[in-house]
């Protein structure tokens, strides 16, 4: 049995209160669909400026009306740091996933950049010390590596940061760090590496690159890549970035500050990524006959992402359980078995056998 299958069995026999921030996102939701369907409590914070209701309807959905009467939301900006005082009171663990994500949004705004993922950090690690939670795991991100070249990336070699959004994120494990050394609160970092799955948004201008292809291959529409093709990153499952922040939640033996990469260590680059999402859409009869355009690099951008995942392995036994091959198969038929991207042009593109 696994570290996580334990826990998994755990929970459903003792219930804790948690808060998750950001809880109408695409990682949010799914950790909030996976702690209501284990017997959890949850409270969950979204201000809707990257989070969809429709996340939770589906969540509401997924997990029935009996399980979904134990959650309660509330519509808040994580600036607003008197709200949470009272808000926190009496919850054991906090996930905390509100952000404002994207390199190119950084470069384009740095002020909300920081805004959200440094002051609204503070407030949300200062309410949860304040509460005396029993743990705090944030969303950390591999950014934070910056321009260091060493492959596979690990936690204690990080270079100079390439973004605003890159600088926020180092920031958030200072304050996580400085907060284990002086206050004795404990946490953990967890660094996303290219996290994908259901629920994620295909569209608008900062979708991250996988759902945006399978949205674009749906509607016939072109797809470019930012340089040959050649660049590679560790493309991780929505279930395993899960997994992660609820075996680090529940780990007894962290009584200072960690970071952790979170990924499955290995890398894709992405004239393979294009390929592979190209073949399952072809298995779901959705087929895309167009070549990728091929144009310059955004600023900002790594050639190159890999995460050693030893540290996270030995040290609280996070072993995922999905490839990049497993995730695009469930990531497909979930996009296209819940219509949440429609085609254009259905009669060009889904053709019976």
């Amino acid at each position: 049995m696994t570290k996580f299958s334990e826990i998994t069995s755990y929970l459903e026999l003792n219930q804790y209160n948690w808060v998750i921030t950001g809880v109408a996102g695409f990682i949010g939701s799914n950790l909030l669909e996976y702690l209501l369907e284990n017997n959890q409590r949850v409270t969950g914070i979204d201000n809707f400026s990257t989070g969809k209701a429709e996340n939770l309807d589906l969540v509401n959905k997924a997990v029935g009306s009996k399980l979904w009467q134990n959650f309660s939301f509330h519509e808040l900006d994580i600036n607003n740091f008197e709200a949470y005082i009272d808000l926190f009171n009496g919850i054991d663990f906090v996930l905390h996933q509100a952000a404002l994500g994207s390199v190119p949004r950084s470069i384009k705004d740095p002020i909300s950049t920081n805004m959200s993922n440094i002051n609204g950090f503070l407030n949300i690690i200062e309410a949860s010390r304040l509460s005396r939670v029993k743990n705090f795991v944030f969303a950390a991100s591999s950014s934070t590596y910056g321009d260091h070249p060493d492959l596979p990336k690990m936690e204690n070699k990080i270079g100079k940061p390439l973004s605003p959004y890159a600088v926020t994120k180092y920031v958030n494990e200072l304050y996580a760090d400085v907060y284990s050394r002086v206050y004795g609160f404990r946490s953990v970092g967890l660094r996303y590496f290219n996290v994908f799955g259901r629920r994620q948004d295909p569209s608008g201008a900062y979708a991250a690159v996988i759902p945006k292809w399978i949205g674009a291959m749906i509607n016939d529409e072109d797809i470019y890549i930012n340089g040959d093709g050649s660049t590679s990153r560790d493309f991780c499952f929505i279930n395993n970035a899960v997994q992660a922040n609820i075996i680090a939640a529940l780990d007894n033996d962290i009584h200072d500050s960690r970071v952790f990469n979170v990924a499955v260590g290995n890398r894709t680059n992405l004239n393979k990524l294009f390929n592979s999402i190209k073949s399952n859409l072809h298995r779901n009869n959705v087929f895309y006959n167009k070549k990728p355009i091929y144009r310059d690099f955004r600023d900002g951008d790594v050639l190159h992402s890999q995460a050693d995942i030893s540290k996270i392995s030995n040290e609280i036994g996070y072993n995922p359980e999905f490839n990049l091959e497993d995730g695009l198969k469930m990531s497909v038929d979930w996009y296209i078995e819940k219509n949440n991207i429609r085609p254009k042009k259905a009669e060009h593109l889904w053709k019976e056998h």
